[in-house]
């Protein structure tokens, strides 16, 4: 099994991350204890914005009147698919219960959590998408308090597109804040009284490690780095095609990987040659954007077997993996590590990120070996209960006696005990740790 790289990257994902670490932190620390104030601080410094921070009724149905209607058509479509795709998901999850032995029954009950705060980046792009994607899903959850936060632009706000599509989505707060301030705000409740139980959605590295540090005082969707995309691509592929899937998802910023794992060479060498006058099309920022995530980060590498394409895959468990080959079947069956996949060229990441359906909210660096995206689930939390009569609590009480004996958990077995004693008087039972 040979590997040949006609490119190979220079830096990873985790480039660059211990800088950003630290700074992170002392935001936190900072806004966690000057509360409401440091935060209208960090957002008069970060975004230059000195207005409400708390978005108005009054201001939101304002926005709405400024996003035309063929955008307004198109949001609504976008967020009709999401929502569809997240009942489905919904659907797939219900509660259940069981009867273990006679008289023992044990359930579990998807309870979805009180309030979510979702990030939706608002910086360079308006990104419409990752508020429906976020919002929706929480809101089709049964999430009851949804809390949502997006860069204001200096004088204006939070963008109106923005706006209008969490007014649709059913955002029941929103925070004219970006960055950690934002992050910081809706995880400790301020401005609504609200503190969040879990902080989804898509933002730079400083966001990510924001997260990333609140974890476990919050729950996350997932450690989320810069956006992904790897392609396989056989002999039947169209290399023109396979050359723009992997600029676009490059525009995205200066350190978004953009791999192709190639079953032949003269199709890799094609794709090699179309990316650079592809990024010489693009605007001036996304150029920019795209030029250095190639160069930097952008890798091509030539397999000789479908088998070594999924293994090599796998290994880089990419956010978004499309596949240009035949038999698509077989590689759906094979392939096991990516957050989305997308078959055959008639679908692409683009199609995933704005309009079908499924989450675009996906793991990043590596982190698609242990979890999926963004989905209701994540939403909700899958809690047990239990119930007994007292013949079940007899064969259970034992055994529970013995092994807490075993363990020298005395307690534990006290407790199992005592029932045995109540409900079972003239009965001798053999409580004693095993050996």
């Amino acid at each position: 099994m040979a590997t040949e790289y006609l490119k190979k990257a220079d830096k990873t994902a985790a480039t660059g991350e211990q800088d950003v670490r630290q700074t992170v932190q002392q935001i936190l620390d900072d806004i966690e204890v000057g509360g409401e104030a440091r935060a209208r601080d960090y957002a008069a410094k970060f975004d230059r914005w000195e207005g409400d921070i708390l978005v108005s009724p009054e201001a939101r149905a304002a926005a709405a009147e400024k996003v035309p209607q063929k955008l307004k058509d198109d949001i609504r479509f976008a967020h009709d698919q999401v929502r569809r795709f997240a009942e489905a998901q919904l659907a797939a999850l219900p509660d259940t219960e069981v009867e273990l032995q006679p008289g023992l029954i044990a359930g579990h009950r998807n309870i979805p959590m009180a309030a979510a705060g979702c990030y939706v980046p608002g910086g360079r792009y308006a990104h419409v998408a990752s508020a429906i994607m976020s919002v929706t899903t929480a809101k089709t959850a049964g999430v009851e308090h949804v809390i949502a936060c997006s860069p204001p632009k200096p004088g204006e706000g939070v963008n109106p597109a923005i706006l209008y599509t969490l007014d649709l989505c059913g955002a029941d707060s929103v925070l004219a804040l970006g960055g950690v301030q934002g992050v910081a705000s809706m995880a400790f409740g301020l401005f609504t009284g609200h503190k969040a139980d879990i902080l989804v959605g898509p933002g730079n590295q400083f966001v990510a490690e924001a997260k990333r540090i609140l974890y476990g005082r919050v729950g996350i969707d997932m450690f989320a780095g810069p956006t992904e995309v790897l392609v396989i691509a056989d002999g039947t592929a169209d290399p023109e095609i396979v050359a723009w899937d992997l600029v676009g998802q490059a525009e995205h910023g200066y350190n978004s990987p953009a791999w192709l794992i190639a079953l032949d060479r003269g199709l890799a060498a094609e794709v090699e040659r179309l990316v650079p006058g592809m990024i010489a099309e693009l605007p001036d920022l996304n150029r920019t954007n795209a030029e250095a995530a190639w160069r930097d980060y952008g890798e091509i590498a030539v397999v000789e077997s479908r088998d070594e394409a999924a293994e090599l895959s796998d290994a880089y468990a990419a956010e978004h993996l499309e596949v240009h080959c035949s038999d698509l079947d077989w590689w759906l069956g094979r392939l096991r590590n990516y957050g989305s996949l997308f078959l055959g060229e008639e679908t692409t990441v683009a199609f995933g990120d704005k309009t079908s359906g499924p989450n675009h909210i996906l793991p990043t660096k590596g982190a698609a070996r242990y979890t999926g995206g963004l989905s209701v689930g994540k939403f909700l939390k899958s809690v047990t209960w239990q119930r007994m009569n007292r013949a079940s609590t007899r064969d259970i009480a034992q055994v529970t006696a013995r092994i807490s004996r075993l363990e020298g958990m005395e307690g534990h077995a006290k407790t199992a005990d005592i029932r045995l004693a109540k409900w079972f008087p003239d009965e001798d039972f053999d409580l004693a740790a095993a050996g």
